[in-house]
């Protein structure tokens, strides 16, 4: 099963403060142990929100909006994620036990959520939808 891992924001984050060196390290050793176990599918850091936009999509044939960061509450928002490619949320759990601390500050925290897949969707994902999400897959990923 595929897990993403959320990794939430935090006041100094979402102020641009960039982690120690020796913060870096130790992600960098830890996503080293992620892709030695064959776990780690993709990861990454992101800008705060003040760099982004939230684009608002609506019902029917109404206009997008769009709003400019930043975006209030740091603790609901992300600031970066990983993909997992785990046996099952123990194994995932097991590997979030592991993430370093990003101290000295408050506590880090990480949000795990299963990767829908084709086969969670059941009969509302008809044969022909299904393998043309199969078709798109081998593309993105350069299988073709």
């Amino acid at each position: 099963m595929r897990v993403m891992v959320l990794v939430k924001a935090s006041s100094e984050s979402e102020a641009g403060q960039m982690p120690s060196q020796e913060l870096l390290a130790e992600m960098g050793a830890f996503n080293e142990d992620l892709v030695e176990a064959g776990v780690m599918l993709d990861g990454e850091g992101l800008h705060p929100s003040a760099k982004g936009v939230r684009v608002t999509i609506p019902e029917g044939d109404g206009t997008p909006t769009v709003t400019d960061g930043p975006f209030a509450e740091a603790e609901e928002l992300v600031a970066g994620y990983w993909i997992w490619q785990v046996r099952d949320m123990d194994e995932a759990l097991a590997w979030a036990k592991r993430i370093p601390n990003p101290g000295p500050g408050p506590a880090g925290t990480v949000e795990l959520r299963p990767v829908l897949e084709a086969e969670d969707f059941g009969e509302a994902l008809p044969p022909e939808l299904r393998e043309r999400e199969e078709q798109l897959r081998k593309r993105l990923h350069g299988d073709d």
